[in-house]
């Protein structure tokens, strides 16, 4: 191991924990592996030991691993979270919380090495450039084709499972992205959390409103974006400083000698 990331696994079953040990040792960008058998001994490690990165496995007798990340969440300088699980059930619950990866058993190196380079540019990004500029387009690779979606062009992002829709005019686009790493990356293009499962971007959203379905909605002209309480007071907040700036539904006008219909007479 000849990386600077401390990696910290935590997994009742030993045979996974020690092949994810085994496999992260052999990552480039890896110094540490440090491994506990459930969610008391982690905490226990955590006393301690820094880590800069968790993979977390969710369903553990006692703690699991969402009550290890609300440990995590509440340090100084927490770590980078990856949920581990044979699940997708909790995967909007997971990105709520602020992991970075979503990892379905079982582990496939290949993802597990994605987690962590992923991880070593969100706390290295002066290594690498910008993680936002890197993200202004976003290729798509379908197996028969390749999109390229600008991030201008999304208008809200939804969580599904281990994946985010990019909700654009045009339709949606499916990506392998943890919706908490496209909030941290395009905070600075207007993209709010609304929603545990939802960002939206300020530019596109065109009012906010309650309908009898879904409660307290932000409208966009790609659809409606549920808002929930915890995040509503903030998105209000960034919708008004956004008004104020001239800048609300600046994405959804005309642009300069565009022909608006409902202007013809």
């Amino acid at each position: 191991m000849s990386g600077e990331l401390r990696v910290l696994v935590v997994e009742d079953e030993s045979s996974t924990r020690e092949e994810m040990a085994a496999l992260l040792s052999d990552m480039p960008e890896v110094a540490e592996v440090h491994s506990a058998g459930n969610g008391a001994e982690a905490v226990r490690l955590l006393g301690t030991t820094t880590i800069d990165a968790a993979f977390l496995d969710i369903l553990m007798p006692g703690l699991d691993g969402m009550d290890v990340a609300r440990v995590l969440s509440v340090l100084s300088e927490p770590p980078s979270i990856v949920f581990v699980t044979a699940s997708e059930a909790h995967a909007v619950e997971a990105f709520g919380i602020g992991a970075v990866d979503y990892l379905l058993k079982p582990i496939r190196p290949e993802r597990l090495a994605d987690s962590v380079g992923r991880i070593a540019q969100l706390r290295r990004p002066e290594n690498g450039g910008s993680p936002a500029e890197d993200l202004h387009v976003v290729q798509i690779d379908t197996g028969r084709r390749t999109v390229f979606v600008k991030r201008d062009e999304v208008q809200f992002v939804e969580a599904q499972g281990d994946y985010v829709r990019l909700h654009t005019a045009a339709g949606g686009h499916l990506i392998r992205l943890p919706l908490s790493y496209l909030e941290e990356v395009w905070a600075s293009a207007g993209f709010v959390r609304a929603h545990r499962g939802f960002l939206v971007a300020i530019p596109w959203v065109r009012d906010l409103r309650v309908t009898s379905s879904s409660g307290l909605v932000a409208g966009t002209p790609a659809g409606d974006v549920p808002v929930s309480r915890r995040h509503g007071r903030h998105l209000r907040q960034q919708l008004l400083e956004a008004a104020k700036r001239d800048q609300l539904g600046r994405a959804a006008r005309p642009r300069d000698g565009e022909h608006d219909p409902q202007q013809a007479s």
